[in-house]
């Protein structure tokens, strides 16, 4: 037991000190936008030291499954943003990190999808970290495989949470009926006892009191 103890605490230090460490949750980019519509481009990359001051800078490009390679389309850094693809102009905003040159959440966002914008994107992030006597450089790529559909897709997994949700509702509903009508008979039940003690005891009083009255008129 002493040693399960142990390694419980163990595992927890680990988890919450990669936590603090990291400074940040990662988390996957939606995958499907709807043609017409806004659609962000997530990405985060976390550091493993945030109380280490650090600078850095992103860079997107995209693939179409027309194209042979990546091509770059944009890049921002020290607060400036900059497109490099005609396709993307007036179309393409940052909706990451703001107010900071270390950045975190370096995510996108794409005005007006079109069918063209399908394809893969890859989210290059490059940070510098400054220690007291040296700086470390490192980089990371993360890649979104974006696909447009005429209109919203329903997953059937949100169906079925919507189905469930509507029957644990009804489920809830006539539970509350039960209790309700079960709370009113076991009232009702204890009332008509109580009144059937109630009269019990008044007969008893009463019939004490005639019995008393008979006494006092043969002592006459």
């Amino acid at each position: 037991m002493a040693l399960l103890n142990i390694l419980v605490a163990a595992f927890t230090w680990l988890m919450c000190a990669r936590v603090c460490w990291s400074g940040c949750v990662e988390v996957e980019s939606s995958t499907e936008a709807v043609l017409g519509q806004g659609f962000k481009l997530g990405c985060i990359s976390c550091k493993q030291r945030r109380e280490v001051e650090a600078t850095s800078s992103v860079q997107w490009s995209f693939k179409s499954k027309d194209d042979a390679d990546f091509n770059l389309i944009y890049q921002y850094e020290d607060y400036e943003q900059e497109i490099f693809d005609d396709r993307f102009e007036n179309r393409l905003v940052w909706n990451g990190s703001k107010k900071t040159t270390d950045l975190l959440d370096v995510s996108v966002y794409i005005l007006n999808v079109s069918f063209d914008d399908a394809g893969l994107y890859k989210c290059y992030v490059e940070r510098t970290l400054y220690y007291e006597h040296y700086e470390f450089h490192t980089n990371v790529s993360k890649f979104v495989k974006l696909t447009v559909v005429p209109t919203v897709n329903r997953e059937l997994t949100s169906i079925i949470g919507e189905v469930m949700m509507y029957v644990a509702n009804i489920g809830l509903t006539f539970w509350l009926l039960v209790e309700m009508v079960y709370c009113y008979r076991k009232i009702a039940a204890a009332g008509e006892e109580a009144l059937r003690e109630n009269a019990a005891e008044y007969l008893a009083i009463a019939s004490e009191s005639k019995e008393n009255c008979a006494g006092v008129q043969v002592a006459e």
